[in-house]
């Protein structure tokens, strides 16, 4: 058996599909089980969600493999960043040793330290390193940008080019080596096939075959989408108070928030650059092959 949490997120949905075809028996650790669609009746679930160690505790029963996906780009109702992205993955990474999982395969981002000036990142690099010294075997995968066709980032962008101009946080300069969902996916499916000693502890670094700034991948998205807007350069300490004082007005229904916006501000390079990937047997595509436009 194995179990996958943020198995209705963007890497998620595409692993799910996959691991389904194949017929692998798959648990999914999920809050509304209606929003995996009808890969929900090929599965079986567990309701909850990582704040909760019950929870976590009935997921684990007779669970062989971990594949950790889910995560949280903003604060959520319940819980922080921190609580999401490394808190509730320590929980899970303890709750899977006392099980005796025999594999956890773990979700970190490219560039994450306890320093970086992105929340998600610094619960990440801390989460990673709790991963790195856990006893069973582990897989770290840290992904440049990861994206698909109408996610959740680029669906945002369609619905900012209604303005006059689309405002980038800072100069847009930020660069970083986009990568498809679905080549990631291919990913995690090469490395849960690959044979690997108990306590052994493997890192990839995932990441498309283009270097681009966060300027080119916005121009891309427009260009995708059939819009053409200008772009409007904001630094980031005038954006920042905009973002929150709009966050504190509108609650969980924000378009976006400064967490987010954030993170398409910072360097997601590898200088190993497609070499990971293509040791697990996938050539990613490029953003243009993959978008069009």
């Amino acid at each position: 058996m194995l179990l996958l949490t943020g198995a209705t997120g963007l890497i998620g949905s595409s692993l799910l599909r996959r691991l389904t075809a194949r017929g692998e028996p798959v648990r999914c650790l999920v809050r509304d089980p209606r929003r995996l669609g009808s890969e929900r009746v090929r599965v079986q679930i567990t309701i909850g969600d990582l704040t909760d160690p019950r929870a976590l505790r009935q997921a684990m029963r007779g669970v062989q493999r971990v594949v950790h996906l889910a995560s949280s780009h903003r604060d959520q109702p319940h819980a922080t960043i921190e609580e999401l992205a490394g808190v509730a993955t320590w929980r899970l990474l303890r709750a899977a040793e006392h099980s005796g999982v025999g594999h956890f395969v773990f979700f970190s981002a490219l560039g994450a330290t306890p320093h970086h000036p992105s929340r998600l990142h610094r619960a990440k690099a801390l989460a990673e390193q709790a991963v790195d010294e856990a006893a069973l075997r582990t897989t770290t995968f840290a992904p440049s940008l990861v994206y698909a066709p109408a996610d959740r980032r680029l669906a945002r962008l369609e619905r900012l080019a209604w303005l006059p101009a689309v405002p980038l946080a800072g100069r847009g300069g930020a660069r970083t080596q986009p990568i498809w969902a679905e080549d990631v996916a291919d990913c995690v499916l090469a490395a849960l096939e690959r044979p690997g000693e108990p306590g052994s502890h493997v890192r990839y670094e995932l990441a498309g075959p283009d270097v681009l700034t966060q300027r080119e991948v916005v121009e891309a998205a427009l260009r995708a989408a059939r819009r053409r807007r200008r772009l409007l350069p904001l630094p980031a300490p005038l954006l920042r108070p905009l973002l929150r004082g709009y966050e504190t007005l509108t609650g969980p229904a924000a378009l976006t928030t400064w967490d987010e916006t954030e993170l398409l501000a910072v360097t997601m390079r590898t200088p190993r650059g497609i070499a990971d990937a293509v040791s697990l047997g996938v050539q990613p595509r490029s953003l243009k092959a993959v978008l069009g436009g």
